[in-house]
């Protein structure tokens, strides 16, 4: 069963593409069966984008346009049912501990089904959107890589303990825009036990690990997260799931070949997936369920044949 739990469309995000519903005809079109809609959460003034500011937005229009997203993807929920499952939920943004009201009265205002639980600031400066804002953020560290590293997963545990999120969002975002993306955490001693410390925390309640593609698609050698923090979850009995970070039609599925084939070499065996159901084991979301599918069951499925690849 091939899904995605995190996707971003241009309506109603700033740095995306497309129309939602052109995203999810796209994912219809490619035989995908279950997509979770999950656009950026609102933000405060203070932390719009430089897109954004350009655009003229304000934090009351940011929270116009989540409304407006919200509306338009339970018309879409309601269209496409009998042929795909859509879970309509967020990426919430965790900046500083004030986030935790924000981010759980809009949980409760849209009676979400779904979050994805993400770190894209630290010091309040964005740390993936370009070289420039993450030198900022790395001299407010001190001016080491490692020390922001440190930094980027004290504030994702500070996150993963106010909210435990039921998806963790690509979990080791703070390296793409690093010297050296494709560099070792497990050879920094003190970003390293954070980093177990954190997967740790979130096997202990549950929480699931995206595996992500966006990472492949920028040109990284391996997902988010990497194979040595996957490992690291994996011996922990963690699962995972897989998204495709979608921020436009023509990116949905991309690199899905080679994050299963990763996924497989490091033995991963089952994929878990988030459906409608009464089971739940996240209170928050009484409709919500999740399931797992075997790999080997997954890579047999014609989605794969419309998948883009490097």
């Amino acid at each position: 069963m091939p899904y995605s739990h995190h996707s971003h469309s241009g309506q109603f995000c700033a740095h995306a593409r497309d129309t939602l519903a052109e995203v999810v005809k796209a994912a219809c079109e490619k035989k995908m069966e279950v997509l979770a809609l999950t656009e950026h959460m609102p933000r405060e003034q203070q932390d719009l984008y430089p897109e954004e500011i350009t655009a003229g937005y304000s934090e009351t229009m940011l929270l116009e346009i989540f409304s407006r997203y919200h509306i338009e993807a339970r018309r879409l929920q309601g269209t496409y049912s009998p042929t795909m499952k859509i879970i309509i939920g967020t990426e919430i943004d965790w900046i500083r501990p004030s986030s935790q009201g924000f981010i759980e009265k809009l949980l409760s205002d849209f009676q979400l089904e779904l979050f994805v639980g993400s770190v894209h600031h630290v010091h309040g400066v964005p740390i993936d959107y370009s070289a420039e804002l993450f030198e900022e953020a790395r001299r407010i560290s001190g001016g080491l890589n490692e020390r922001l590293f440190e930094d980027y997963f004290d504030l994702q545990y500070d996150m993963l303990k106010a909210l435990k999120p039921p998806v963790v969002g690509h979990f080791d975002l703070i390296k793409l825009k690093s010297d050296d993306p494709n560099t070792s955490f497990a050879d920094m001693n003190g970003t390293w036990k954070k980093i177990c410390r954190n997967l740790a925390f979130t096997a202990s309640y549950g929480g699931i690990l995206e595996l992500n593609s966006a990472a492949l698609r920028k040109g990284l050698k391996e997902p988010y997260p990497g194979a040595e923090i996957s490992k690291r979850f994996l011996a922990l009995g963690g699962g995972f799931t897989i998204s495709d970070d979608s921020h436009g039609a023509d990116q949905v599925g991309s690199h899905y070949r080679e994050l299963l084939q990763f996924a497989e070499e490091i033995g991963i065996g089952q994929i878990t997936y988030f459906e409608k159901g009464s089971a739940t084991k996240d209170p928050r979301f009484p409709n919500i369920t999740t399931a797992t599918t075997e790999l080997s069951q997954l890579k047999s499925h014609p989605f794969f044949a419309s998948c883009t690849g490097r």
